[in-house]
């Protein structure tokens, strides 16, 4: 079974599909001109001369915008913000670019984790194992991976150079080629900041996708990382092997409605700002949830706490 199958212990209501409408379609493009608003807002700030209170503040609302557009781009993935389709790779390519995030690697493999979510073939995109023990040295390294930008760098070389293949199953050769083109298009970014270094301008570059990407490699660890961690992992029922978070509208707008993961993986289709109404079912059916994030992460310091100590006592997490 998949974790789109509807059991007779699961609810339909929450998988039911629903098409996205005009409305749904205007949610999403305000919630674009909103993260590139806050984003120039960034910029400004960071571009303020001996000004560093506003610069620090511009680098960590650049890195939050940065962190914030991989899950505009994640809903881009599922085609379920506007209602053509070739457009959400036109909106989803651009979002990804700060971090070095292919739209359409992402989406094949993203949908995989969909698929496979529960077995033994599942893996994201984003390497973090949720069915690892939760330790503080796996948070703190997670939180730090800062290494799959060296990964994405390492397959822009590779599409360039013709050698990059797809490592994690069969995908078209029309796939191939957007995958390799998104790519070859990061070089432009990475080529030209290193141009403006080389001719004195490298101060933009450093306050405005350097610097932030030290914000946003963590933040976006920590919105990831409530999915599917201490769940049931070796089922393959979304209402067990998923948590949805009831969050507050701030969280749920940043996390961009990553925080009802059960109601997403349900119905991956639905557009995002409509799976808030179906939160009540989740909640009433689902082994997982927490009412804030604050909780959640409370948590999860328990969790680690717990194993540091049975490691300290000679047990296992």
């Amino acid at each position: 079974m998949t974790t789109s199958d509807v059991t007779p212990a699961s609810p339909k209501d929450l998988f039911r599909r629903a098409k996205v409408t005009a409305t749904d379609e205007r949610v999403f493009i305000v919630k674009l001109l909103v993260a590139y608003g806050i984003w120039v807002a960034g910029a400004v700030l960071v571009l303020v001369p001996e000004a560093w209170p506003a610069r620090v503040l511009g680098v960590v609302l650049i890195g939050a915008m940065y962190a914030h557009w991989l899950e505009l781009q994640h809903q881009c993935l599922h085609h379920s913000a506007f209602r053509r389709a070739r457009w959400h790779r036109l909106a989803g390519v651009p979002l990804g670019i700060p971090m070095l995030v292919s739209y359409s690697h992402y989406r094949v493999r993203h949908l995989q984790h969909h698929r496979y979510l529960g077995t033994d073939q599942d893996s994201e995109f984003f390497g973090f194992d949720s069915r690892q023990p939760v330790t503080w040295p796996a948070l703190v390294r997670e939180a730090l991976a800062f290494g799959r930008l060296g990964s994405a760098v390492a397959d822009i070389v590779r599409c360039w150079a013709g050698r990059w293949s797809y490592d994690m199953g069969q995908i078209s050769e029309s796939r191939q080629r957007e995958v390799v083109a998104e790519y070859r298009l990061f070089a432009v970014p990475i080529l030209g900041a290193i141009a403006l270094a080389l001719l004195g301008y490298g101060e933009p570059v450093l306050w405005i996708w350097l610097l932030p990407l030290l914000v946003a490699v963590p933040l976006h660890f920590l919105v990831e990382l409530p999915e599917h961690i201490l769940c049931d992992n070796s089922s393959t029922d979304v209402l067990r092997n998923t948590r949805s978070i009831t969050g507050s509208w701030f969280s749920t707008w940043y996390t961009n409605g990553n925080n009802l993961h059960i109601e997403h993986h349900a119905a991956m289709v639905v557009p995002i700002n409509q799976l808030r109404e179906r939160h009540d079912v989740a909640l009433a059916h689902a082994a997982h949830t927490s009412p804030s994030y604050p909780q959640f992460f409370r948590a999860i310091a328990r969790e680690a706490q717990a194993n540091a100590r049975a490691a300290r006592e000679g047990g296992r997490p």
